[in-house]
């Protein structure tokens, strides 16, 4: 009997040493890993060398609709549209389509394979050959054209071209505006013909 209080004794005399040592080491342990990590170390941080190449980034589908200051509804819409990586506030748009449906109820759309939409001066550019289509008869094609985003403002670069409501037409540039001045429509809008202005009359 006196030999297993002996062994018992021993037996707790050794868990006393051994249990505060293996303490100790759990502590230096955590504390040789705490001063090892730098908690920001594993963050992601973004450069301006890394933000920059965000300009190569590209939005499918988007759409834009909205009222101009002449009470026109104007919808876009394209393909895909990614940040000018030269010009701040300038996108570039793939496949673009543009309707502008008036107050007098006429209407016209605009399709172009490329665009520039600037939105410190509030315009598109449509470039790469523009297919403009009108509520009254006209389908015609033009090289480029600036179309206004707050008011009823579209003119093109050069000659247009193609079928008006009575034949074929062609003239040296064309302008959409609201019509103004005494006597004109609230919300009408006409189309402008200028530069030497070719009509063959289909009746």
């Amino acid at each position: 009997m006196a030999r297993g209080v002996g062994s018992y004794s021993r037996i707790v005399s050794w868990l006393k040493l051994l249990l505060p040592l293996g303490a100790l080491a759990l502590l230096s342990t955590i504390f040789l890993f705490a001063r090892s990590s730098d908690p920001v170390e594993n963050l992601p941080v973004a450069t301006r060398e890394g933000l920059a190449g965000r300009a190569s980034e590209m939005v499918t589908s988007p759409s834009y609709s909205g009222t101009t200051d002449d009470g026109a509804m104007l919808t876009i819409s394209a393909e895909s549209a990614r940040p000018d990586p030269d010009t701040e506030g300038r996108i570039r748009a793939q496949a673009l389509d543009a309707a502008m449906s008036f107050e007098d109820g006429s209407r016209i759309d605009l399709s172009a394979p490329e665009a520039t939409i600037d939105d410190e001066s509030d315009a598109a550019r449509l470039t790469g050959g523009v297919t403009i289509r009108s509520s009254q008869g006209y389908r015609l094609t033009t090289d480029a054209l600036d179309a206004a985003l707050t008011r009823v403002e579209v003119e093109s670069d050069g000659p247009v071209e193609g079928q008006g409501p009575s034949g074929t037409l062609s003239a040296g540039k064309m302008r959409v505006e609201a019509e103004t001045g005494e006597g004109a429509d609230t919300g009408a809008v006409r189309l402008l013909f200028t530069g030497g202005v070719d009509m063959i009359y289909q009746p």
